[in-house]
């Protein structure tokens, strides 16, 4: 085979700009009008006789792996050579819902499989607007590096994932300004270097300087931080290749194939139903021009199934991810690591010393840092570490903190998190029939949640725009009036859940009055249990009172389908 590269390479030094490599000869007829620019009839036809042999090799040397998702799904060779790595392999041991698995016994998946699906399906979606819309320029180069981009997205991720960079570094280090994708793209360059793929990666066709870059902005955004305010932020790609930057991480609505990979995923092992088709959205998705920018557009007819994948996404926020439980699990373990991190040490470059929450500072140090360092305490004979590990055993023995209830704020202000919320729960002792216990601050845990369709505030389908059957180049946009009336009107809220560090009955029962006068005090919504754990208190708050009698009538009453089934 190696005359076979060898000609190819004749070819690209007589003609440099036309990037042709031999990645490119295996798409015909896509270059056959490349090869007859650059090539003359001797060797046009000496490339042409080859070819058949490199398409063989190259089928050779693609891996399949076996996906519970996606099926059999082949992965380009120097995919398998970034998987094949010691950093690749550390999100083997990474769960991916965190906390999520001591709730839901089939939630054992990892980064690992999250990562190899992302990389797929970033692979299916520029290849599907490749085959679509060839006057796009996508280039084999361009595929190879969204697929790279899909498959290192997570590298950066930390113990038990979200619970990471949500709780912990938040907690502990509370001045740093760090999420998992700024270690994503530190672990990506450390990736390449440590393991020397460089020299690799120009084998099969990439330019290092601008194509690690392109990676890497998809990864983590622009990485000049001023660019910002540019009219084109990014050096990876020209502007005309915008649509490139919204497959793997798409900052501008959220309609991305990470996304498309999770839900599908996190339903399977949570054994929760998606409703969410992105196999269909893949056929009906195509790149339109939107103000001097190409973005990538799905047909008109779609807009109802993005609203099914936000609010399946909405759904698996309520259901698995911020589920009361899973929360206060996380809640503990992060207060075991915050105890344990000045006695944790994790060895770097060059013997340096790192801590658990330190260690996203060193790379080498980094890799070493996964979910085990939860058994590593809990099994850790240090005396150090006992107040940790007592934590993580009360989670092993269920001993977990009680829930007292939750609650919404009625108006729209912004609840903070802060140690003042347990404090004003505290001091919110009942006005009638107070309990005979007095409660202590810290130890009610209050945790805020925020629920939405991934934009805040925002409506993300008011950000898309759509194609229509007419005319597929251009660009609309589709209201939520359009859609449905049975659409959602707010798109975000806040719910406080609190919790209190005890097992006995009395004092939870204590703690459930306080929290219901403390709703009471702050204008909150009724907790649910309200009528049952605080019956005398409940009545004192008139809002929480005023369905009027006709309205208890009618709410007691058979339907107009029951009582006509009734007549029957």
């Amino acid at each position: 085979m190696s005359g076979i590269w060898d000609g190819e390479r004749q070819c690209r030094c007589r003609v440099p700009e036309s990037g042709v490599t031999g990645r490119m000869l295996l798409d015909l007829p896509a270059c056959a009008p490349e090869l007859i620019r650059v090539c003359c009839p001797a060797e046009r036809l000496e490339v042409l006789a080859c070819l058949p042999q490199m398409q063989q090799q190259h089928m050779e040397v693609m891996k399949v792996f076996n996906d519970p998702i996606h099926g059999h799904i082949e992965l380009h060779p120097l995919l398998v050579r970034i998987i094949d790595t010691p950093q690749f392999q550390r999100l083997r041991y990474i769960k991916q819902l965190g906390g999520t698995y001591f709730v839901f016994p089939g939630a054992s998946h990892n980064r690992f499989e999250h990562s190899l699906g992302v990389g797929y399906l970033a692979g299916c979606l520029v290849r599907a607007l490749k085959e679509r819309q060839p006057d796009l320029g996508i280039t084999e180069r361009d595929i190879l590096c969204v697929e790279i981009a899909g498959l290192c997205h997570d590298l950066g991720h930390g113990p038990f994932s979200h619970m990471f960079d949500g709780r912990f570094i938040p907690l502990t280090r509370p001045d740093l300004n760090w999420k998992h994708e700024t270690s994503s793209v530190q672990m990506f360059e450390h990736l390449v270097t440590s393991n020397k793929l460089e020299e690799v990666m120009r084998s099969y066709g990439l330019v290092l300087e601008e194509d690690l870059l392109f990676i890497k902005e998809q990864i983590g955004g622009p990485i000049d931080e001023t660019a910002c305010v540019k009219s084109w932020p990014y050096r990876g790609r020209p502007k005309e290749k915008s649509f490139l930057y919204e497959i793997v991480a798409n900052k501008k609505n959220g309609i991305d194939v990470d996304k498309w990979d999770y839900f599908a995923r996190d339903c399977h092992h949570l054994g929760i139903p998606n409703n969410f088709d992105y196999q269909r959205l893949l056929i009906f998705t195509r790149v339109c021009e939107v103000g001097n920018q190409k973005h990538i557009c799905p047909r008109d007819k779609e807009v109802g199934n993005l609203y099914e994948m936000f609010h399946t996404r909405n759904c698996l926020h309520r259901r698995a991810y911020q589920h009361k439980t899973g929360n206060i699990i996380e809640i503990m373990i992060t207060e075991a690591f915050q105890k344990a991190d000045k006695y944790f040490e994790i060895r770097g470059s060059e013997g340096k010393v790192y801590r658990i929450s330190t260690a996203m500072e060193d790379m080498e140090a980094y890799t070493k840092l996964t979910d085990c360092v939860y058994l590593e305490i809990l099994h850790s004979s240090n005396p150090e570490l006992e107040e940790a590990r007592e934590i993580l055993r009360k989670i092993e023995r269920r001993e977990l903190y009680k829930f007292l209830g939750e609650t919404r704020p009625e108006s729209k202000k912004e609840i903070i998190k802060s140690n003042s919320l347990a404090e004003s729960i505290a001091n919110s002792k009942p006005e009638k029939d107070p309990p005979d216990v007095e409660l202590k601050a810290e130890n009610f845990i209050v945790d805020v949640i925020s629920m939405d369709y991934g934009m805040k505030e925002q409506n993300p389908i008011d950000k898309v725009h759509f194609y229509c059957k007419a005319d597929p180049s251009k660009a609309v946009k589709i209201s939520k009036e359009q859609v449905s009336k049975l659409l959602p009107i707010i798109f975000m809220e806040q719910v406080v859940r609190v919790y209190y560090k005890s097992q006995d009955p009395h004092i939870i029962s204590a703690a459930k009055q306080y929290f219901v006068q403390w709703c009471i005090q702050n204008d909150f919504t009724k907790p649910q249990d309200g009528d049952v754990v605080a019956p005398h208190l409940t009545p004192m708050k008139e809002t929480w009172n005023k369905m009027t009698d006709d309205e208890h009538r009618r709410a007691s009453e058979p339907s107009c389908k029951q009582r006509l089934s009734f007549d029957e």
